[in-house]
């Protein structure tokens, strides 16, 4: 093999193994995205849905014709080490009509003296009800920043889906915890308030 021979071929297997290199640069940066909506249309993990007013009106509609079944819904919080918030739900736990719209509401109040960012992660328990968990308004669809000391109501409107009543794996379910954890956001900035 000539040596313009043996260059072109390094330079050929260099290229590809650029090229591969770019490629699975690719799949980590496109793998959090694609495991997320795999998670929100499975309910894997306990994700829950996010819905629509039009959905919670088709759901109540359901659920006329279904008996009007209840089932217990708890209420967990909890922040990350690094955030210095306190963060519980107003009401530990609740009896809700299945297909009915429901209000809960958590407190977040920061405890530090400055203004923190964070985010709010969540996650249905037992993973099976997640996708039956539908969630129309909440403050973990948006970052929340609170000022040094300030204290916050955070509504969360749910309602479980009829649906849940058909599916083998999820019909004697008498209770659904609903879990919530802030971790400060990449966004914050902890400079003193002025």
């Amino acid at each position: 093999m000539t040596g313009i021979a043996l260059e072109q071929k390094n330079l050929k297997t260099g290229l590809f193994a650029f090229a591969g290199a770019l490629a699975m640069l690719g799949m980590g940066y496109a793998a959090v995205p694609l495991y997320d909506l795999f998670c929100r249309v499975t309910g894997f993990g306990g994700t829950t849905q996010q819905a629509t007013e039009a959905d919670a009106d088709l759901a109540e509609r359901m659920a006329l014709s279904a008996g009007g079944k209840s089932i217990s819904i708890r209420f967990d919080a909890s922040i990350a080490r690094d955030v210095p918030w306190t963060f519980t739900p107003e009401r530990s736990t609740e009896t809700v009509q299945i297909g009915q719209r429901d209000l809960a509401f958590y407190i977040a109040r920061n405890d530090s003296k400055v203004p923190i960012t964070g985010t709010a992660t969540f996650n249905v328990e037992p993973e099976q009800a997640g996708i039956y968990f539908n969630k129309i308004q909440c403050f973990c669809f948006t970052e929340q920043t609170l000022q040094p000391g300030e204290e916050v109501r955070m509504p969360v409107l749910f309602y479980v889906d009829p649906a849940i009543m058909q599916d083998e794996n999820t019909k004697d379910i008498e209770q659904i915890t609903l879990s919530y954890t802030f971790h400060k956001s990449e966004n914050s900035a902890e400079k003193p308030a002025s």
